[in-house]
C-alpha cells in the first residue's frame, strides 16, 4: 500500500477469473514474485466510500465509457482508523494514477458534516481540491466498497498483481466504521476479480503465466459494481 501515493499513470488491466483457477494462477506467480509486504498472512482488508455529486456524474461517466474520468474515494486498511486516506483516483483508457493524501478520523467527521471550515488543510493539496470540489459540485457519500485483497509484486516495471474476493456493496449506509454494516456481494462466490498495473509493458514472462489460466476482460469497475446494486 502506498500511502502517500502515485502521481504518474501506470496501466490497469482487469480480469475476472474463477476462484480455483485464480488459485493456481498465484502459485504460478509466487515463483516470481513476492507477496505484498503489508499484507497480513498473505492478504488483506479493504473498505472504501467513495463520494459523487448529487447527479451520480462519476457513475454515469464510467457507464458510458468516458476516456478520461476522476472520483474520490475514503479508504482504510485491516480496520485501521489511525490511516485515513482520501484519494483521487483518474483513468485515461487502460491507464490509471492516484492521488492522495491522510486525513484524521476526526477530519473525516468534518467531511461527513460539512463542516469543511474546521479543517487545516496545510500542505494537503488533495484534501483541498476534493473540499472545493465538495461545495461547488455538492459531492456527496456515493457507496461503500468491501472487499479482500491479496496482492503481489515485482520490481521490474513495478508490476502489481491483486486477487480481489468478497467484494461487496454496503448499500443505504454510510458508515464507513461500521463493524456491523450490512453487505450485499456484487460477484459470485467462486468468483475473483485480477487486476494487473504496470509502468510501461508487463515484462513477458510474467504475461506467459496469466495467458495460462481462463480469464475474461472486464471494464466494470467495483465501484460501479456496488453502485449498481443500490438501484436494486
Amino acid at each position: 500500500m502506498d500511502i502517500l501515493g502515485e502521481s504518474n499513470y501506470r496501466y490497469e488491466l482487469k480480469f475476472l477469473v474463477k476462484k480455483n483457477m485464480a488459485q493456481i494462477l498465484k502459485k504460478k506467480l509466487l515463483l516470481l514474485m513476492k507477496t505484498d509486504s503489508h499484507s497480513i498472512d498473505g492478504h488483506y482488508y479493504i473498505r472504501s466510500l467513495y463520494f459523487d455529486d448529487i447527479y451520480d456524474t462519476a457513475y454515469y461517466e464510467k457507464i458510458d465509457g468516458l476516456a478520461y474520468r476522476e472520483k474520490y474515494r475514503f479508504r482504510y486498511y485491516n480496520f485501521d482508523y489511525s490511516h485515513i486516506i482520501l484519494e483521487l483516483k483518474g483513468k485515461m483508457d487502460n491507464l490509471s494514477y492516484k492521488k492522495q493524501d491522510l486525513i484524521t478520523t476526526k477530519e473525516y467527521d468534518y467531511i461527513i458534516n460539512r463542516e469543511y471550515d474546521k479543517i487545516k488543510i496545510d500542505n494537503r493539496h488533495i484534501l483541498e481540491e476534493f473540499i472545493n470540489k465538495a461545495k461547488k459540485n455538492n459531492l456527496v457519500p456515493s457507496v461503500i466498497v468491501d472487499y479482500e485483497r491479496d496482492a503481489l509484486t515485482y520490481d521490474y516495471e513495478d508490476v502489481r498483481i491483486t486477487f480481489d474476493s468478497n467484494i461487496s456493496s454496503g448499500r443505504y449506509n454510510y458508515d464507513i466504521f461500521a463493524r456491523d454494516l450490512k453487505l450485499y456481494q456484487v460477484i459470485g462466490d467462486d468468483e475473483i476479480i485480477l487486476e494487473v498495473k504496470f509502468n510501461n509493458k508487463l515484462p513477458s514472462i510474467l504475461d506467459n503465466i496469466l495467458k495460462t489460466v481462463p480469464m475474461t476482460r472486464i471494464a466494470m469497475s467495483k465501484f460501479a459494481l456496488c453502485r449498481e446494486l443500490k438501484e436494486v
